[in-house]
């Protein structure tokens, strides 16, 4: 995947930087995987914002993605193309399985088209095949992780992510998988995972350019709070851009509490116990 760069003909089109599209090969999702989705606008059902600078949006359809897989084992599958998800960072792939079926998945850096892949114990240890982690050798990256067996994989499964297999504890049947955050957990050696890298690897350099562009992605604009009045935040009142006034520390929305500069996870949260080593600092 590549990105290109705008010759400057507008102010916003001076520094943007996009997408080329170069891997895709259709512009035509499968209809039968595709459904529309309802957008709240941040409100809930009594239309008031619960969740503040959301709205907007550019018209999309959502793509059904499995995340599953092993209800296909040892069933074999050829990818069909390579599409664009507007959901997602990532690029999906849609396969076609030898029994007729047609399923979404997460692209892997390097997918083509006519690729085959395959779920289960016997798959070769290739890109794109989903196995259990115990089947997976040590040093190998995958992604779309289960955090319990037979569920569906719900980590790493944004672009250019991909978590390793450091090592395992053949007593307690248990994997040990280094986050992308530098974090070593311990996984059940059944749960199921992606072998290889998500692909997209450029997407870490796109520069938006302008604010409609934003605004297309259902963002709207992000005022701070020190930009408000008394009664909408903490931080509010002064004149203008003033400093917040408060000579302790910055306050959050609504509840006032400490916002900066304090852990928010909880010590005794049930899965620290999964927790082999913490994450690296930034």
């Amino acid at each position: 995947m590549a990105i290109k760069k705008y010759k400057p003909y507008t102010p916003s089109r001076r520094f943007m930087v996009g997408y080329d599209f170069s891997e895709i090969t259709t512009n035509k999702p499968e209809k039968s995987l595709v459904t529309s989705l309802w957008r709240t606008g941040g409100r809930n059902n009594q239309g008031r914002v619960t969740s503040r600078w959301m709205g907007g949006w550019h018209k999309r359809l959502y793509r059904i993605v499995d995340f599953k897989g092993y209800d296909k084992i040892d069933i074999p599958a050829k990818i069909a193309s390579v599409e664009y998800d507007p959901y997602r960072t990532a690029r999906i792939v849609l396969l076609n399985y030898a029994d007729g079926e047609k399923r979404y998945v997460l692209a892997w850096k390097g997918a083509t088209v006519g690729e085959e892949v395959i779920t289960g114990k016997n798959s070769p240890i290739k890109a794109g095949n989903r196995k259990q982690l115990k089947d997976i050798p040590e040093g190998m990256n995958v992604f779309a992780l289960e955090v319990t067996p037979f569920s569906k994989g719900k980590l790493i499964k944004t672009a250019w992510s991909y978590a390793s297999i450091v090592g395992r504890d053949d007593q307690q049947k248990k994997v040990f998988i280094k986050m992308p955050s530098g974090e070593v957990r311990k996984f059940d050696e059944n749960c199921w995972a992606t072998i290889w890298e998500i692909g997209n690897d450029q997407h870490q350099n796109v520069v938006i350019g302008k604010a409609g562009r934003q605004r297309w992605m259902g963002k709207k604009p992000h005022v701070l709070g020190k930009n408000m009045n008394p009664v909408d935040h903490p931080h509010g009142g002064w004149e203008w851009h003033s400093p917040i006034g408060s000579k302790r520390w910055p306050k959050s929305f609504a509840w006032k509490n400490v916002s900066a500069g304090i852990k928010t996870r909880k010590s005794k949260k049930w899965s620290t116990r999964f927790i082999v080593s913490k994450r690296t600092k930034n």
